[in-house]
């Protein structure tokens, strides 16, 4: 069994915003991620998207997010 769970893009947005990320910019969906000490990430999924574990573990390789942080 995974250790991400499916979850709601914006519950993401969210969590990746409590742990120090920040939206820099937004063209539509996508939206352009900073934080210090780490590359850019651009998150682009809508709101209401359901994200599957697998892209979460992708998401957690570039931003640092933990399944706690969820």
């Amino acid at each position: 069994m995974s250790r991400w769970p499916s979850t709601k893009a914006s519950r993401v947005l969210t969590a990746l915003q409590r742990i120090g990320w920040s939206v820099k910019r937004q063209a539509s969906s996508h939206k352009t991620l900073e934080r210090a000490g780490w590359k850019e990430y651009v998150f682009a999924f809508h709101d209401g998207c359901e994200i599957g574990p697998k892209m979460l573990a992708r998401v957690s390789k570039h931003t640092g997010l933990e399944p706690s942080d969820l």
